[in-house]
């Protein structure tokens, strides 16, 4: 089967505004203060399963635990886990 340059194209770019739409709501823990730290407990867990499905294999693996160390730890929230592993796997990775 043939697959459309342009759809996968799509999908691609679609996944990467999915990876910025999730960055954001790690983001969103740093609007109520002392509240956003207890968000990060309940939101850590989450990022890395996301990351695991939305990366196969060893990206996404090494990703979610990035994504929960990343969101379990106080102030490294700042981190766009999901962005910098789209951009790892969709234009570090195809060029090496």
């Amino acid at each position: 089967m043939v697959v459309n340059p342009t759809v996968k194209s799509n999908v691609k770019y679609g996944k990467l505004i999915l990876c910025l739409l999730l960055d954001f709501v790690g983001y969103l823990s740093y609007v109520v203060p002392f509240f956003g730290e207890f968000t990060d407990v309940i939101w850590a867990p989450i990022s890395a399963f996301l990351i695991t499905r939305m990366f196969k294999g060893t990206i996404g693996k090494v990703g979610g635990v990035f994504a929960f160390i990343e969101e379990i730890m106080p102030g490294l929230d700042f981190i766009p886990t999901f962005t910098i592993t789209w951009i790892y796997s969709n234009l570090i990775k195809k060029s090496v």
